[in-house]
């Protein structure tokens, strides 16, 4: 027994319950426990275990679960969970405590046995201390009330979000793909009543940046949006060089960001203006956007092209119209195709100007 190595306590702290304090700790490996002197104190006992430590039936089945008249009330499996748990506390010192979720099981039994009338008059103590423990961590988990006293639940989120992130940010900045269609921005236009044209996307307002963020981004789970803000690269002027969307992963992020997309497109589509789909986007995801509501001002114009024309041009503009040939400090990139024979004609025949 010496030479077996015991878990370590990670956290401590105190659990009050009522009138009732009892030491928890979190152990390195994930288990939650309970000290056993104040585990037994709160159901109405001593505090000492019979024959202390080396009480070696106590290692089969605690002694408050050992008598006959229990038996009828107690699973297997709360058998196999009663089992103690021999661990060095902070200080490096062996310790003995009990799976933090016995407790709860514990009482349990009493109460039960005793809605039977299957208690005995000096157990019916127990009884009463479980009952008001139950209703000390009714509303609240054991397990949250353990990690809420060691402080190990801020370890907890951090640990989450690190995975959380994991998953969904990529490693390595991915090659520009188109990954916002078409229809998302047209949709935009079209609810907010702006022209869908050349003319127009090029004045387009800078808000549908901040828009797009939060109809589509904010959706994702908490955390990415702002890794994505912070690793995306940006110039010396602080523009962003890449899109949010390139640090996303193959396998988990981008799909998500898809899936995203296509619940939001679908609200637009059934939507007639920009306030209905803000109170269907509040209703579905539980976000209330309705301060998205002002419009900013749009100068209207008349276009020399239609949009449909424009968007033929893919590969050589972006889809709000900038010269994706020409570089510019926010979009430097190696990734461009040249144009096909047909759309270096139709490019030189929408250009021609007879005037010229």
């Amino acid at each position: 027994m010496k030479d077996e190595k015991l878990p370590k306590a990670t956290h401590t702290g105190i659990i009050k319950i009522g009138e009732f304090e009892i030491t928890a700790y979190n152990l390195d490996n994930g288990e939650r426990v309970l000290s056993r002197i104040g585990f037994l104190r709160a159901l109405g006992r001593t505090g000492k275990a019979k024959g202390g430590r080396k009480y070696d039936d106590e290692f089969q089945i605690p002694v408050f679960l050992s008598a006959d008249n229990l038996k009828p009330f107690i699973s297997s499996e709360l058998i196999e969970n009663s089992k103690p748990f021999r661990f060095l506390d902070l200080n490096g010192n062996e310790a003995i405590g009990y799976n933090a979720k016995l407790l709860p099981s514990t009482c349990y039994v009493f109460i039960d046995a005793q809605e039977a009338n299957a208690l005995k008059s000096n157990q019916t103590h127990i009884a009463d201390r479980a009952k008001l423990l139950v209703r000390g961590f009714a509303t609240i988990g054991i397990i949250a009330l353990v990690d809420e006293a060691t402080g190990y639940q801020y370890n907890r989120e951090k640990d989450e979000l690190q995975k959380i992130l994991s998953a969904y940010i990529s490693k390595e900045l991915l090659p520009w793909q188109k990954r916002f269609p078409d229809e998302f921005y047209q949709e935009i236009f079209r609810l907010n009543g702006w022209d869908y044209t050349v003319n127009g996307i090029q004045n387009r307002p800078g808000v549908i940046g901040t828009w797009t963020k939060k109809l589509i981004y904010n959706l994702l789970p908490k955390g990415v949006l702002e890794e994505l803000e912070r690793i995306t690269p940006k110039s010396d002027a602080g523009h962003k060089t890449k899109r949010l969307h390139q640090s996303l992963t193959l396998d988990i992020g981008e799909p998500h960001l898809e899936k995203q997309l296509i619940s939001v497109i679908t609200l637009m589509n059934i939507s007639s203006d920009w306030n209905e789909f803000l109170k269907l986007f509040g209703k579905k995801f539980q976000k209330d956007l309705m301060e998205l509501s002002v419009q900013p001002k749009f100068k209207k114009t008349t276009p020399k092209v239609s949009a449909k024309q424009y968007l033929m041009f893919e590969g050589q503009r972006d889809l709000f119209g900038d010269i994706i040939g020409q570089k510019k400090e926010s979009e430097q990139s190696d990734e461009q195709e040249p144009l096909s024979e047909f759309n270096t004609k139709l490019q030189k025949a929408l250009n021609y100007n007879p005037k010229d």
